[in-house]
């Protein structure tokens, strides 16, 4: 078996470090001396470096101008970005720009495809539901009507509400999973502007500006609905298994922030690094990071293959999960914690690690859950 990455993945990363190199943690206020969002719109200027280096059409097939790589490929991108706290819609538009190639019609994809792939059209995904608890695909309800304009065909209805969703105000689409009458499970490609379509502000705990979407009776053509069986959980474990990247490349940045940190303070005399209390910690969270990678990869490639196991690749999200969701909380409050007060210091970019870190927990959920999940999959496959 060989499990180093490939030349292009290897690539991708590489072109990502050049990319981010120059980016500022603290480039906008402190959440914690921010009562509403840190900024008004998410890095443009990021994000036009990112299309002019070909990372937003990661996942986008050569025919329609993309790079034609895989989801290992776009979690080590991910992975790069989350050591600086890069704002920018990177996953969200990645995952929806993969899941309109993957399961889209040939008209939606020719019309997508290369220009969100460029940066000229931004994509978010309304993935946290209603209330941030309950399915998101049970939030919104589609109904088919009459198309809207010519050539159409039958379109959709949509009507509810999706909470928390990023970088909505800065998105040209959300990608909004709605359930039919059926009992089964559609993507509407909803413009923000459109008619039917409200936004209420929310902020996340990294500062960031989030929107409620609200739905009322909003008309989307047949056309721009992707109805494949699939699409949604494909969707959502790709989201899923991007956002344990993120976890895993700022849990690295913070260890090493304390590693730095550590080394150069001393006690008695002696650096704190020395001491075995801390050593251990540090030792500690070490291993949480590997697990977090091993799970992390597990779950990228079963995504990127379509390579069969004796679980669904959902048991292996729900572990990857576990992992992200426990270990990135564990790396940030061992920081805090080796830092001392040093690590509260606002002038001193540890507490918006621990800031994005949160979100990013809450994000992914709790991991007994996860471990509920995983254990139904255990009893319905027998291994």
């Amino acid at each position: 078996m060989d499990f180093t990455f490939s030349e292009e993945q290897q690539a991708a990363a590489e072109a990502a470090r050049g990319v981010f190199a120059d980016v500022a943690p603290d480039a906008v206020p402190s959440p914690a001396l921010t009562p509403g969002a840190v900024a008004d719109e998410f890095d443009r200027a990021l994000w036009a470096r990112l299309a002019d280096a070909d990372l937003l059409s990661l996942l986008v097939a050569e025919e329609h101008g993309g790079a034609g790589l895989d989801a290992v490929a776009l979690c080590l991108v991910l992975r790069e970005s989350a050591k600086v706290l890069a704002r920018v819609p990177l996953l969200e538009n990645s995952a929806a720009l993969a899941a309109v190639q993957a399961y889209g019609g040939p008209e939606l994809r020719a019309d997508l495809l290369a220009r969100a792939g460029r940066g000229e059209v931004v994509l978010t995904v309304a993935a946290s539901g209603r209330t941030g608890h309950d399915p998101a695909e049970l939030a919104v309800t589609a109904r088919q009507g009459e198309g809207e304009g010519e050539g159409e065909g039958a379109g959709w209805v949509l009507d509810g509400v999706q909470t928390a969703v990023p970088w909505v105000y800065d998105a040209d689409f959300i990608v909004v999973p709605a359930h039919t009458a059926a009992d089964r499970t559609v993507l509407a490609l909803v413009p923000r502007d459109h008619d039917g379509v409200a936004l209420g502000e929310q902020f996340s705990t990294s500062g960031e500006r989030l929107g409620e979407l609200r739905l009322d009776s909003v008309r989307i053509g047949a056309r721009d609905v992707i109805d494949a069986e699939g699409a949604w959980e494909w969707l959502r474990d790709l989201l899923t298994t991007g956002t344990c990247a993120l976890a895993l490349g700022l849990g690295e940045r913070v260890l090493r922030m304390s590693s730095e940190y550590t080394s150069g303070r001393e006690q008695f005399g002696y650096p704190v690094a020395t001491f075995q209390a801390v050593a251990v910690q540090a030792a500690d969270r070490y291993i949480d990071l590997r697990a977090m990678e091993v799970t992390l990869w597990q779950a990228a490639w079963r995504l990127s293959s379509g390579a069969g196991g004796a679980l669904p690749v959902s048991g292996d999200v729900a572990v990857a999960k576990i992992w992200a969701s426990e270990g990135v909380r564990r790396v940030v409050q061992t920081a805090q914690h080796l830092h001392g007060g040093f690590g509260a210091d606002v002038d001193y970019p540890l507490h918006r690690y621990h800031a994005w870190a949160k979100h990013l927990e809450l994000s992914l959920g709790p991991a007994a859950a996860h471990e509920e999940a995983l254990g139904d999959l255990l009893a319905a496959h027998s291994l």
